[in-house]
């Protein structure tokens, strides 16, 4: 027997899976792109660079041949802010490999001038919510039209990227995005509820902290960063490649029973009221990811 033979046997969690990631070029997007297609599905990486979502293809196609898997992964330019880009983002997965299943809105931005309601500017308020909120919307809307025909099995997995950020308040201010993730979790549980029973099942996912570039650009001082971690029980932030585990389970037959959640994957942070003291003793996962410094 070859040993391509052997690995066309080998079934994955996600195996027969049509997945869209958008924001798939970096952070949680990157990681969750290249763990689903380690995991069976078909992967259609979006992301409004399309040189990183290319990158994230690429990633995919070294860490596993997709040829001797029967698994493809393409790269998608999309800005999720417009519909009708989304839309044709969703038809094109449809044509490309004939279905969808999942559908995960996971792009999203964190504007440098996001402050109090006092200092934030109508502009990033209106960009942050064009984006974070009315993407999630529109990849929605087109995911359910789409998963409505699916058959065998019927209906799929809708993942929406919130944040710890629309459950609990903070002294820190990003005025808009946590109204925006506060919105998401709210349009994910009443799209959860609506559309149960043709097996479309609708999750929001709730990161604590995590090491991004998106959140480090951001946090640019150790004041910041020290800031953050003093609330954090487990000491340290997360990273993206463990909210790509939370967003596969999410994304699986193995979560067949749970629709309309919060799925707080957060470091023990909205549980906590008086942390732990002492070291970090817990060691992260390695990402896919790799810096340019590791590349050869």
């Amino acid at each position: 027997m070859s040993i391509s033979s052997v690995i066309k046997d080998i079934k994955g969690r996600l195996d027969g899976k049509v997945a869209i990631i958008t924001g798939a070029g970096s952070g949680i997007g990157f990681e969750s792109a290249v763990l689903f297609a380690r995991e069976g599905a078909d992967i259609v990486a979006a992301d409004i660079n399309l040189k990183s979502a290319e990158a994230v293809v690429e990633r995919i196609k070294e860490k596993f041949p997709l040829n001797a898997f029967n698994r493809r992964a393409v790269a998608y330019k999309v800005d999720v802010s417009k519909e009708e880009e989304v839309k044709k983002l969703v038809e094109f997965t449809l044509k490309e490999f004939g279905k969808l299943n999942i559908m995960f809105n996971n792009a999203g931005i964190m504007h440098p001038h996001d402050d109090n309601c006092l200092n934030t500017d109508e502009k990033v308020w209106d960009l942050t919510m064009n984006i974070n909120l009315k993407g999630v919307w529109y990849g929605c809307k087109y995911a359910i039209e789409a998963m409505r025909k699916n058959n065998n099995p019927k209906g799929g997995s809708i993942i929406n990227t919130a944040s710890f950020v629309g459950l609990m308040g903070a002294a820190t201010p990003q005025l808009a995005y946590t109204a925006s993730k506060g919105a998401v979790i709210a349009l994910s549980r009443e799209l959860a509820v609506t559309h149960a029973r043709e097996c479309i099942r609708v999750n929001s996912l709730c990161p604590g902290p995590i090491r991004t570039p998106l959140l480090m650009d951001f946090l640019n001082t150790d004041e910041k960063k020290n800031r953050r971690l003093i609330h954090l029980p487990m000491g340290r932030f997360g990273e993206p490649i463990e909210q790509a585990q939370a967003a596969l389970f999410l994304a699986s037959d193995e979560s067949s029973y749970v629709t309309g959640t919060e799925f707080k994957v957060d470091g023990g942070l909205t549980a906590a009221y008086v942390t732990p003291e002492g070291p970090c003793t817990s060691v992260p996962p390695k990402n896919y990811f790799k810096p340019t410094s590791e590349k050869k």
